[in-house]
């Protein structure tokens, strides 16, 4: 068995005409993210890694924000892609560790929530997905609330060829 590791992040703009939603929760909130998707950061950093440890490409080759039938939709469904994507290479997810980086609101109480979406989107135990919020101590665009992102690392496993 080969381990390997992929690394994620994603960025949005914060709007008023936006839904926040993260981790396929929406969360209530005065701003959400602007993107061509539901712009769930957490979701689209997510897919990223994974599609980086298993070298299938990126986010952007895969769903690119110029195929209008990506429009609105929501990002666990990249997430589920992304999966049978790699089980069909012969990759499993072993672990999926996540940091959201937002000044507002207070994300700690919808992690549960997160977790379990996304639990179902990826096939995998609760147990081996992890969300952690961090706020920028009100610097940058992130700390001055116009906008939000994540980052994520993955370990996927595959059976080596004999």
């Amino acid at each position: 068995m080969r381990l390997r590791v992929g690394l994620g992040f994603d960025l949005h703009r914060l709007g008023p005409e936006a839904r926040l939603v993260l981790g396929g929760v929406e969360i209530p909130h005065d701003l959400g993210l602007l993107g061509h998707s539901d712009g769930d950061v957490l979701c689209h950093a997510i897919v990223d890694a994974l599609l980086g440890a298993s070298g299938l490409g990126n986010i952007g080759l895969l769903f690119p924000d110029t195929e209008p039938r990506y429009k609105g939709m929501s990002s666990l469904r990249f997430v589920t892609e992304t999966v049978n994507l790699l089980w069909q290479n012969g990759f499993q997810i072993e672990n999926i560790d996540s940091n959201i980086l937002a000044e507002r609101p207070k994300l700690s109480p919808y992690f549960p929530a997160m977790r379990e979406k996304l639990a179902e989107a990826s096939g995998i135990p609760m147990d081996r997905i992890f969300i952690k919020a961090k706020t920028m101590e009100g610097v940058g665009e992130i700390g001055e609330q116009r906008a939000m992102a994540a980052q994520v690392i993955a370990l996927v496993s595959q059976v080596a060829a004999e």
